[in-house]
């Protein structure tokens, strides 16, 4: 089902079974929860609060909340392209030919002073939708690392013994 080559499988399988772990269930329903939990306080609460900003802070609300959807669409769709892994709907390699249209650093907050002025809920929306973008950055570098930039396999302490046994032999 996956495009794999006799030198790679070992490393496939494990990136492969990243998105079907508890781990990645998990993630799933966490990003999937906040973005709709986002869209509810924007299009609610959220629209009543902007309302009541003075203009300066409203100009930031409005900056601030389109970051962060922008920052969830972008979470959403690599949520859902590993979820189409797990589900067997396409390829960990088909995925990761797509993934290079999702853009995992795309619209981070503002500066902290403005982010401050802002509703309480809407600071918490954004801290939270940072958190998950964190998560998802580390899950993404797990699973599609090229063969050479992953953990070797072996005596982790290897590489720092020879650099000693070198610097005492000179």
């Amino acid at each position: 089902m996956s495009d794999r080559s006799h030198g790679e499988t070992p490393l496939v399988q494990f990136s492969e079974r990243l998105t079907n772990s508890a781990a990645f269930g998990t993630l799933f329903r966490e990003g999937m929860d906040l973005v709709e939990e986002t869209a509810a306080y924007l299009d609610g609460a959220g629209r009543t609060e902007a309302k009541a900003l003075e203009r300066s802070v409203s100009l930031t609300y409005a900056t601030e909340s389109m970051r962060l959807t922008t920052r969830l669409m972008q979470l959403a769709s690599w949520l859902l392209l590993h979820r189409a892994v797990k589900e067997g709907e396409m390829t960990l390699t088909q995925a990761n030919r797509e993934k290079t249209k999702v853009k995992l650093s795309a619209a981070d907050p503002g500066p902290d002073d403005m982010i401050e002025k802002l509703p309480q809920q809407l600071q918490d929306l954004i801290t939270r939708s940072m958190a998950l973008q964190g998560k998802v950055r580390r899950l993404d570098a797990t699973i599609h690392a090229a063969p050479a930039e992953r953990a070797p396999i072996g005596n982790p302490l290897v590489p720092q013994l020879n650099r000693l046994k070198a610097a005492f032999e000179q």
